[in-house]
């Protein structure tokens, strides 16, 4: 048989798979309270188990991805959505990229504000639009034309993030999510999945650093370093210092060695995480995933917030190494 699993049917059937993650680097553990870990692990396992599901009925990667990193943006515990962090001027820029697999097809926005769910503002971007990047009020203004749903201020107002901004407000410092050290968690959300045609998609979704000034975009909403999905190699969705990895285009940097130097899935995104992004001095981690349903999920820092589920039967929810 071609086919890697044989369903009870008789049909040749395509193991599918998805795999998420919500952000690399975090609380150090001590820190990390047994109330903390189970809310964040069951945020996991709800973005998880619907993203799933969809493809079990028959749904598409790319319905997968969004649907699963929308609900992880709805949650107030994720630097995306509902849980952005404050901006130097107290607002909520967020950053989002979705990429198909099998057209090459992508959707990017970034400075958006009040937008309720920018993974599906980039969705609509790669299936509505003949762009693949809004930015800004461009972007808001293509939102509203196709009745995307915005909410007010308080809506992402939370108190952990809003103290995290008031500690460095009016300093030139800036802070990667939840931390001891200011710069031990990287919040980001993200979803790869395959379905059950073979087809591939990753989607990433940020609120950027805290007290943020000047415009900084980061690599999330980067088709290449935050996100990337080709049905030839593989899909992967970034978390980490987005400086380094847009500068060491880092999603593409595993497809290209799946692609050049034939590694393995495993092998390549290893390659990428632990050496390539480390040499530049980077950290963070990816999740990625290939059209045979196998996942990677690498990451150089103390724990990444991920969760996997395979019609294979393997599953796992995790924080820690």
């Amino acid at each position: 048989m071609d086919c890697p699993t044989f369903a009870a049917n008789k049909k040749c059937m395509k193991i599918f798979s998805i795999a998420i993650h919500g952000g690399a680097g975090t609380l150090v553990k001590g820190m990390m309270t047994p109330e903390k870990e189970t809310a964040y692990k069951s945020a996991l396992k709800t973005a998880l188990d619907e993203g799933y599901q969809l493809l079990e009925n028959g749904g598409s990667s790319v319905e997968a991805v969004e649907l699963a990193v929308r609900l992880l943006e709805d949650s107030p515990l994720f630097n995306a959505g509902k849980g952005s962090v404050f901006t130097s001027t107290g607002s909520h820029e967020m950053d989002a990229s979705i990429m198909d697999g099998s057209t090459l097809n992508a959707g990017a926005v970034s400075f958006v504000e009040g937008v309720k769910n920018p993974i599906t503002l980039a969705k609509d971007v790669m299936e509505k639009s003949e762009h693949v990047f809004l930015a800004g009020e461009g972007a808001m203004e293509f939102a509203r034309n196709h009745n995307h749903k915005f909410e007010n201020e308080t809506y992402f107002h939370d108190d952990l993030r809003y103290n995290q901004w008031q500690e460095i407000k009016g300093t030139d410092g800036f802070q990667l999510d939840h931390s001891l050290k200011k710069d031990s968690k990287f919040g980001t959300v993200g979803a790869v999945a395959c379905d059950q045609f073979g087809n591939i998609a990753a989607a990433t979704s940020t609120g950027g650093m805290t007290n943020k000034k000047f415009g900084r975009v980061g690599d999330s909403p980067m088709i290449g370093a935050g996100n990337y999905a080709n049905n030839k190699t593989c899909a992967v969705s970034c978390t980490g210092s987005g400086e380094f990895f847009i500068r060491g285009v880092i999603a593409y940097d595993v497809a290209c060695l799946i692609e050049h130097k034939e590694l393995s899935l495993e092998a390549a995104a290893s390659e990428v995480v632990h050496k390539r992004l480390l040499d530049i001095g980077g950290d963070g981690g990816v999740i990625a995933i290939n059209t045979k349903g196998e996942i990677t999920m690498p990451f150089n820092t103390e724990g990444m917030y991920r969760a996997s589920k395979s019609s294979n039967g393997e599953e796992l929810i995790a924080i820690y190494k």
